[in-house]
Parts: structure tokens; C-alpha cells; sequence
């Protein structure tokens, strides 16, 4: 019998959750090691180049990049079409992975960067809300009626914007696309990867998930 995939995870890792999100929509059975960032098992590191999660060692390979383990869940089965959107999707993806998330890191974890003002690095990270709002105003999701892998690619970034000050968050005339996150937030996908587990250990039995 083939060995699983295995999925090295951490639970509120943005990156991790938006892997999880892909091979949850996919059906792909892979196994589970949750870990902690501040005590990284050696087999993780073996496998990790850099340290990060999420990383998806699949036998054959190691995908160590959130996005491609996305399109590697999806590529074997996509049952809600999430990779059926416009390039325009991809760009929105990029802008998120590049731009955004470096605002977002830089007012969230502003004691890290003395040289840099989290006031203005927070606008920055809202001009991409704002641009993302504009859109969620015309159509329910980013690129169409429907959720794409643009939506599960960038909604867990904005959770994690949102969470660094909800009352701030929530006073910033984005109506849009705060109810477009709050139907992610209490949606079946949201909650199918968000429940707990155990930080993994050598001879532990196999956490199955997707």
C-alpha cells in the first residue's frame, strides 16, 4: 500500500491554512503533523529547507511552497473549480503573496522593523483591501459569483490582518469585504481545517486528513 502524503502543518499559519483549504476541496488524503514553531522537530527540518510551514512531502517529492501545494491538491481533483478563474486571479494571488503580506508582517510585527512606520505600512496593506473591497462590491467573490482558488489563496491573510485590531478593522468602511470574510469565518471550509491537534511526535499514530 502506498504511503500518504505527509503535511507538515501549524494550525494558524496563514499559509499553512490556505494548503489545508486546497487538499480539504480536493479529497486528497494526506497525513497530518502539526507542529510548534518554537520547538521544530528534526524530521521536519530534514524536510524544510527554510524552516516554514507548510511543507508537503509526497514520496516522490517535496513541495515546500503553499501556493504550489495548493495547485497540487487541486490538479487531482478541483470538485468545486477553484482553479477555473481568470489570470486575473493569479495576479490578485501575487499581489496578496508579495506586497500585502509585506505590509501586513511589517504592522503586525512592528517591534521587528524599528526603521519602519506600522502606520504607513498598514495603509499600505489597505490599499490592497480597498482594491480587493472594490471588487467583492460588484460580484460576491473576486473573480466571479463563485469562490476560486483566489479567494482561499488570499482570505486567510485578511483574517490575519483583521485579527491585529478587530475594532480598527471593523471601523473601516469595507462592507464588502467584511462580509465576504465573515462568510468564509463561519463557513464548512473554515471550519474543516481549523480543528486542533496534538504537535506531532515520533511513534505516534497517524493523524489522517482531507
Amino acid at each position: 500500500m502506498q504511503p500518504l502524503p505527509i503535511l507538515w502543518s501549524f494550525r494558524r499559519c496563514p499559509y499553512a491554512m490556505r494548503a489545508r483549504l486546497a487538499i480539504r476541496a480536493s479529497g486528497q488524503k494526506v497525513a497530518l503533523r502539526e507542529i510548534l514553531l518554537r520547538a521544530k522537530p528534526a524530521p521536519f527540518l530534514a524536510r524544510s529547507s527554510k524552516g516554514t510551514v507548510p511543507v508537503l512531502d509526497t514520496g516522490n517529492q517535496v513541495i515546500a511552497e503553499s501556493r504550489d501545494i495548493m495547485l497540487w491538491a487541486l490538479s487531482r481533483n478541483d470538485p468545486k473549480g477553484w482553479l477555473d478563474m481568470p489570470d486575473n486571479g493569479h495576479s490578485l494571488i501575487d499581489q496578496c503573496d508579495g506586497p500585502f503580506k509585506r505590509a501586513l508582517d511589517h504592522t503586525k510585527y512592528a517591534v521587528r522593523f524599528p526603521d519602519l512606520d506600522p502606520e504607513t505600512e498598514r495603509a499600505r496593506a489597505m490599499d490592497f483591501l480597498r482594491d480587493l473591497n472594490k471588487r467583492l462590491t460588484a460580484t460576491r467573490h473576486l473573480t466571479g459569483p463563485r469562490a476560486t482558488l483566489a479567494d482561499m489563496a488570499i482570505l486567510p491573510f485578511v483574517r490575519q490582518f483583521a485579527n491585529i485590531d478587530r475594532a480598527w478593522f471593523a471601523a473601516q468602511s469595507l462592507d464588502p469585504l467584511n462580509r465576504w470574510l465573515d462568510d468564509f469565518l463561519h463557513s464548512d471550509d473554515f471550519e474543516g481545517v481549523m480543528t486542533k491537534y496534538s504537535p506531532w511526535q515520533v511513534g505516534q499514530d497517524q493523524v489522517l486528513f482531507g
